[in-house]
């Protein structure tokens, strides 16, 4: 993803109606399932530090009725298999920079 047209943003609406802003990281597919990972974005004023809730979100994409829609992981399992996957590539991309 190139950095020349800044980073890009999403903003999804949690299982409480509450709007969370996620910040695109990265996205690859393993086994033919496509993840996409994110960053919670900090809030004006609040501190990274502030809360817990500042870890890699790693959402998947799903096609229902024909449309594309992010979603959670169906296991830890398959959370920690896509994590370990992510940040191998993450550092690949590191050390070929």
């Amino acid at each position: 993803m190139s950095e020349d047209f800044g980073p890009n943003f999403i903003t999804l609406t949690d299982e409480d109606g509450q709007a969370i802003e996620l910040e695109y990281v990265d996205a690859l597919e393993l086994d033919g399932q496509t993840y996409m990972a994110f960053f919670p974005t900090v809030e004006e004023g609040e501190e990274e530090n502030d809360t817990e809730d500042y870890g890699l979100v790693i959402l998947k994409s799903v096609v229902e009725n024909g449309e594309e829609l992010l979603s959670t992981l169906d296991s830890d399992e398959e959370l920690n298999r896509v994590y370990d996957a992510f940040m191998e590539q993450l550092m690949e991309d590191e050390e070929n920079s």
